[in-house]
């Protein structure tokens, strides 16, 4: 199931937004201020995001400027009563994927969210295997060797290392790793994803290894 990121202050339009993507099968959070939102969308999580530009915090424009500029793709479909042809020029230039004004028909704008996942999914298409140095993970056997040594992993392994891999080089919360891996809210009273850590870590990293899995600290885990 699709996971869409709602970025907006106004109840009544966040509600609907939710509400209208919910009956055509797609998930979404919300959030209702843009410094908050510009957090979350940083989160890899998120299939597409639908954001107004009038926000609390940080506006949407700043918003879309600054995750282009941290390299997020994430599609950003920009919501505004701002109709008028030079708003929507400084929208798209902004980073923005597409643009609707609003009142909008709120089949309409699940449309759009469906066209922009449809367009990034072409763009980048579902990879059956992933690789990071000399580790390899192939998601079609569900199987993960390092070099010629073979990995023999947990279910709830295999799932933390496929997310890690998915994204190397960033460094990943244990908000976003317990909230994708587990699908839970994050605890911050528990030390689960630190046990699962140890011991993947064991596993991927034998001695004599290059490390790759990374605790940075006060921050989450690192791949690569």
């Amino acid at each position: 199931m699709p996971h869409i990121l709602v970025i907006e202050d106004d109840e009544i339009t966040a509600r609907e937004i939710v509400l209208e993507l919910a009956a055509h099968g797609i998930s979404a959070d919300r959030v209702h201020n843009g410094r908050q939102g510009f957090e979350r969308a940083l989160e890899p999580r998120y299939d597409a995001i639908t954001l107004d530009l009038m926000l609390p915090g940080m506006d949407g424009l700043t918003l879309v400027k600054q995750l282009r500029e941290q390299g997020i793709s994430t599609p950003v479909l920009m919501i505004s009563a701002l109709g008028d042809v030079d708003e929507r020029v400084r929208g798209l230039r902004a980073g923005g994927d597409d643009y609707l004004t609003k009142p909008f028909a709120p089949d309409e704008m699940a449309a759009r969210i469906e066209v922009l996942l449809r367009r990034h999914q072409q763009k980048h298409p579902a990879q059956t295997r992933l690789r990071v140095a000399d580790l390899e993970l192939d998601m079609i056997t569900r199987t993960a060797c390092r070099g010629a040594r073979e990995l023999t992993l947990l279910p709830t392994e295999y799932r933390l290392l496929e997310f890690l891999m998915r994204y190397p080089g960033q460094v990943l919360t244990r908000a976003m790793i317990f909230e994708s891996v587990w699908g839970l809210r994050f605890d911050p009273g528990t030390n689960l994803i630190d046990v699962h850590i140890a011991r993947l870590r064991r596993k991927v990293d034998n001695e004599g290894d290059p490390p790759l899995i990374r605790t940075v600290r006060g921050s989450g885990y690192r791949l690569g």
